[in-house]
């Protein structure tokens, strides 16, 4: 009995020292890992010690979790390093940094009110951190996202992704119907599982569109930049003829880092790729490379020292070396991590960052470069950005629409490309030419100027109308001219409403060869004082005025046959000179202004426009006392109406010409 008892514990113990000594191992094999940023397999090792530590060997399970929870951080892999963390937590692990690295995770998987809780536990250790209030402050944008999108669709692309990661896609050609992205899918060439995401190492993959524009099956660029190590996230100069892209090669005793290359285009075909410039230093990464539409700098991403923290933008001349590369600033860097620049083609720089504050994860950002050290950075909202990571957004030439890559709604944080596009704001412009007091002028045209730059002569149809896209928040003159006819000019202020909108403007010309009837001038009862009612009236005619400056004009007042003719003639005479008096007491040259009074001695010559409106009339009656008194009392108070008018004559054109 007692040999027995002596033999079980001798075995027990046995198994003890053997239990002991594995989890040692599995968290040590961890620990290399993990050093040289192979996450995906340090998170295999930690999981075995884990699962072979005893539930009362609470410190060192607390710690275990600890790290196997950063493995998984490391990769995206948000369920599984949310279970670790809180594995950690429950074993009292003593790092408070715990509590920020599970809310990041819970955050990025949606859990707001779970990473409200563990940012404020961790703030209660670290008052000051900037990422735990950054991601308060994300908690709070990602529940808003929801109610307020911006007009963006997002759609997951059916021919770029396959079961693994795809991101980063470029477009490769000026007309836009090539796309290089980076892939880690089962044809890329190398054959060992990448220790630090599990799956292979990314190569280069390439999709053409056919002749009808529809995708095809993206296939592996042969040769070139793709070897058996880590290739891909690239970019390309402003002709397409040079490809720069992110290389990662591996030593088994050496921490990863990666390094920039460039490619040269021959024909179809690219070249072995070469190392961009020497590594200033070998340790430290230089990855992610972006080119300025100018050509002129290289953008990427780096971990050196003299940033902000994290992975931070820097740039250098294109074509320079890596040495005293210059730091994009702190309204680009935070402490945080910024990857993934690229550009479109009016200069703005797009860019990822898990520093600013957004929705989880990395969100993008667009900065626009007010100089050469001041940048407008604004997030790019939902639903391009989600609580995942969302990064790498390339742009079809100068169209709000492309692509970019998130690992949302993909639980092991594995990345696919979406495409995106921003549904045009149709503003139109609708106008019409006419002859004032007249017919349609289709032979006129309309000049259409912007301080956009735009300058273009638009044409009109048959009924004398046009239409014209406008842009949104720009500020247009439009000067409508036609042979016989003086100019008119029309100013508008584009609103800057994403919502659709339709603008109406009326072009009236007016003869140079026959009276113009001048509506809405009124007087004071029997006297020649003009009433407030007439100032509207009178300075489109001030305007009208300015806009043609050659023009000289009668002005020539009228009225009806009631009445003695001397008196008449009077008061039609003083009436005309008080529109004068207007006129140039609002900035018209007198030399520019004769006042005529006509009294009853010219009656109105009906219009056919007049004609169309009264049907009693016909076009080119004269209303004379005659005509008028054959009519029946209404119609002939019309005609008087008619008569009792104030209207100008064109006499000169060359005004100020010689």
């Amino acid at each position: 009995m007692g040999s027995n008892i002596r033999r079980y514990l001798a075995i027990l113990a046995s198994a003890i020292v053997l239990y002991g000594c594995g989890a040692e191992v599995s968290i040590r094999k961890g620990d290399q890992s993990f050093a040289l940023g192979e996450y995906n397999q340090a998170a295999v090792h930690y999981k075995q010690a884990y699962s072979s530590l005893k539930s009362t060997d609470r410190e060192l399970r607390a710690e275990t979790a600890y790290k196997l929870g950063q493995s998984y951080y490391h990769i995206c892999y948000a369920p599984k390093a949310i279970a670790a963390f809180r594995n950690a937590i429950r074993y009292n692990c003593n790092d408070s940094t715990v509590f920020r690295y599970i809310a990041d995770m819970q955050l990025m998987d949606g859990k707001i009110k779970d990473a409200q809780d563990n940012y404020s536990k961790y703030l209660e250790y670290s008052p000051q951190d900037y990422l735990a209030r950054n991601g308060l402050e994300s908690c709070r944008l990602q529940a808003e996202s929801k109610e307020n999108p911006t007009r963006f669709t997002v759609k997951k692309d059916a021919v770029f992704n396959g079961r693994f990661s795809d991101w980063s896609p470029v477009f490769s050609s000026d007309s836009y119907d090539q796309i290089i992205f980076t892939s880690a899918r089962k044809e890329c060439s190398g054959t060992d599982v990448n220790p630090i995401t599990g799956l292979k190492s990314c190569d280069l993959f390439q999709s053409t569109k056919d002749e009808k524009g529809k995708w095809q099956k993206p296939v592996r660029i042969e040769g070139g930049p793709n070897s058996e190590f880590e290739d891909g996230v690239c970019a390309f100069d402003p002709d397409f003829s040079t490809m720069y892209y992110t290389y990662g090669a591996w030593d088994a005793t050496q921490p990863r880092s990666a390094q920039l290359m460039q490619s040269k285009r021959s024909n179809a075909a690219w070249s072995e790729g070469s190392p961009y410039s020497q590594n200033p230093d070998s340790t430290v990464n230089y990855a992610h490379p972006a080119v300025s539409p100018d050509g002129k700098w290289l953008y990427f991403v780096s971990d050196m020292e003299g940033g902000y923290g994290g992975q931070d933008i820097w740039r250098v001349p294109l074509d320079g070396s890596l040495v005293g590369a210059q730091n994009l600033g702190p309204q680009i860097n935070t402490p945080g991590n910024e990857m993934f620049p690229t550009f479109r083609l009016d200069g703005d720089l797009y860019f990822s960052s898990n520093g600013h504050p957004g929705f989880g994860g990395l969100d993008i950002f667009c900065a626009h470069s007010l100089n050469d050290s001041t940048w407008t950075v604004t997030n790019m909202g939902s639903p391009v950005n989600s609580q995942a990571d969302d990064f790498g957004m390339t742009f079809e030439g100068h169209r709000t629409r492309g692509f970019f890559s998130s690992n949302r709604g993909d639980a092991r944080g594995r990345d696919h490309i979406y495409s995106f596009e921003l549904p045009e704001t149709v503003h139109m412009l609708t106008g019409w030419v006419y002859e004032k007091d007249g017919y349609e002028l289709p032979n006129a045209t309309v000049y259409l100027v912007g301080n956009d730059g735009t300058n273009i002569k638009i044409g009109l149809k048959e009924d004398g109308s046009f239409s014209e896209r406008v842009t949104p928040g720009v500020s247009y003159v439009m000067l409508a001219t036609n042979r016989g006819f003086m100019n008119y000019k029309q100013e508008l202020q584009a609103d800057s409403t994403s919502q659709d909108r339709q603008y109406v403007l009326q072009f009236p010309l007016s003869s140079i060869s026959k009276p113009v009837l001048i509506d809405n001038i009124f007087y004071e009862f029997d006297r020649a004082s003009l009433t407030p009612e007439s100032s509207s009236a009178l300075d489109e005619l001030v305007q009208l005025l300015k806009d043609n400056p050659n023009v000289t004009i009668e002005l020539g007042a009228h009225c009806d046959y009631k009445g003695n003719d001397d008196y008449n003639l009077r008061l039609s005479q003083q009436r005309a000179e008080s529109v004068v008096s207007y006129l140039s007491s609002h900035g018209i040259e007198k030399a520019r202004l004769t006042a005529r009074g006509y009294g009853e001695t010219t009656p109105k010559t009906v219009s056919g426009k007049q004609a169309e409106q009264y049907p009693f009339l016909k076009e080119d009656t004269v209303l004379t006392e005659e005509f008028i008194l054959g009519l029946p009392d209404d119609q002939q108070e019309i005609c008087n109406q008619l008569n009792r008018r104030t209207e100008f004559r064109v006499l000169r054109t060359t005004y100020g010409l010689f």
